[in-house]
């Protein structure tokens, strides 16, 4: 039961966020690092892609489309970080200490949590998992 409530709190997170990509793509511009060629595209389609994430996880009787959403949102959460990085950097650098560390630190943190709720509301099978 707390699986799938957690299943669709993330689910709701990542339709936001993915929303949000798409109508609303300038705080995720200023974030990005430098080095990211096509910035816009990449935004808008990070935004689709955690969309379809939420809704693959949503799906109640197909697991293998479940277990998809998983591991894509695991492995978009885990290329994203070095934009969350990036945005931790340039945003203690200012003047005004920008967000300050009781945002990012925390923010720090999460990320490998997000990474792990993805693949257990997914139901994604891991090595270290007991057989029932």
């Amino acid at each position: 039961m707390i699986r799938a409530i957690l299943r669709i709190v993330l689910a709701i997170f990542y339709a936001y966020a993915g929303y949000l990509h798409i109508v609303r793509p300038e705080p995720f511009l200023s974030i990005m690092p430098g080095a990211v060629p096509f910035p816009e595209q990449v935004v808008l389609w990070t935004g689709i892609a955690e969309i379809l994430g939420a809704i693959a996880l949503l799906q109640p009787f197909n697991l293998r489309l479940r277990q998809a959403g998983g591991i894509g949102l695991a492995l978009y959460a885990l290329c994203v970080w070095p934009a969350n990085i990036n945005h931790f950097v340039l945003d203690m650098a200012r003047e005004d200490g920008g967000l300050g560390l009781i945002y990012h630190v925390p923010r720090m943190i999460a990320q490998p949590i997000i990474i792990w709720l993805a693949l257990w509301v997914g139901e994604v099978p891991m090595p270290w998992s007991r057989k029932d």
